[in-house]
């Protein structure tokens, strides 16, 4: 990267309950040392974790409901409105829930579903987490936003030999314009939006059996990380993220690399 190339934004999306369908955004406002907004909202604990919402602090996403090991929840889909904190969750096109999560009832709601949904997939009863203040149920304890270079995963469809819809890697932002995997040569380097947003690069994002699940039908169907890691020694691909100046970010809007 020895010339900044011309990035753009291809997609914004957030997942504001973890483990379930994302949701594609025309614009979004950062803040600064913040999280992407509306992301990770909420979690679905399977089983007690002894996660505490007064003094929160980070667990592996195995505490939680999530795709890594419940590929079942591939088939939801799912819509967030967040002025009401209302969640409507799909199965097989058909309404199955619509809960507000901002009460106790709706999370209720949404855990007595997923009993019925998983039943034998569960540790013990499910609980819906809301998160509290200045915190997210991210997988990264620091990146708190996503970065999906997509012409990585356009090159893991060599590697497979199979269509890889880049959804299976959940990122937050899905950029174009960088050779494949040169993400990865991006840590500890800053990305400059028009909007005024700068992300500062933490983390290469190493991938996990999430990704061999199969976003639309919810069937493991390939083996990502496996195939990276024979192929280029890791199973990389995307990178983690942290704010370090708040504005706007806009699907189709330039990124430089600086720093």
């Amino acid at each position: 990267m020895s010339q900044s190339p011309t990035i753009r934004i291809a997609a914004l999306y957030r997942y504001p309950v973890k483990g379930l369908s994302p949701e594609a955004l025309e614009t979004a406002e950062l803040e600064t040392s913040g999280y992407f907004p509306g992301d990770r909202l909420y979690a679905i604990e399977n089983g007690p974790s002894g996660f505490n919402e007064t003094v929160p602090r980070h667990l592996p996403k195995v505490a939680y409901l999530m795709l890594m090991r419940n590929e079942a929840l591939a088939r939801l889909r799912t819509r967030f409105d967040d002025a009401t904190h209302r969640l409507t969750v799909e199965e097989n096109g058909v309404q199955a829930v619509d809960a507000d999560l901002g009460t106790a009832e709706g999370r209720a709601a949404l855990a007595d579903f997923m009993k019925g949904f998983l039943p034998q997939e569960l540790r013990g009863a499910p609980r819906v987490l809301a998160a509290p203040p200045g915190y997210r149920f991210t997988d990264s304890r620091t990146g708190y936003v996503s970065l999906i270079n997509r012409a990585s995963v356009a090159a893991t469809e060599d590697l497979v030999g199979a269509p890889v819809d880049p959804l299976r890697f959940r990122g937050n932002l899905y950029l174009d314009g960088l050779e494949p995997w040169a993400e990865l040569d991006t840590v500890g380097r800053v990305l400059e939006a028009e909007g005024g947003v700068r992300l500062k690069i933490t983390s290469r994002t190493v991938r996990c059996a999430a990704t061999n699940v199969d976003p639309q039908t919810g069937l493991r169907d390939l083996s990502l990380p496996k195939a990276l890691m024979e192929e280029l020694g890791h199973a990389d691909c995307g990178v983690y993220a942290e704010v370090s100046a708040g504005g706007v970010l806009r699907a189709g809007d330039s990124l430089r690399v600086i720093g």
